[in-house]
């Protein structure tokens, strides 16, 4: 059965994992999760359906400047996490 997806999910999730341990940043899944969030609500979808457009879909996300984007959203809400964390 088809399901729906958004491929930034992963994307986000891939590049939290990979900056968050670098970040001097509570590691908790409520941060991570609070990162994730904020970052892909800056973010545009990437929906699919197919395992073809999921294909056409990471191809994509692999151009440099949606990756720097990536990065970028996913640092800047580091920051917002790291002054502003939902636990004490």
């Amino acid at each position: 059965m088809p399901t729906l997806r958004n491929l930034m999910e992963d994307t986000v999730q891939q590049v939290v994992s990979d900056l968050i341990m670098k970040a001097n940043i509570c590691t908790c899944e409520q941060c991570r999760l609070d990162v994730a969030a904020i970052a892909l609500n800056s973010l545009p979808p990437r929906y699919v359906v197919t395992n073809k457009g999921a294909s056409y879909a990471r191809a994509d996300l692999l151009e440099m400047q949606k990756y720097v984007d990536v990065v970028g959203a996913v640092t800047k809400a580091i920051n917002l996490v790291r002054e502003h964390p939902r636990h004490p």
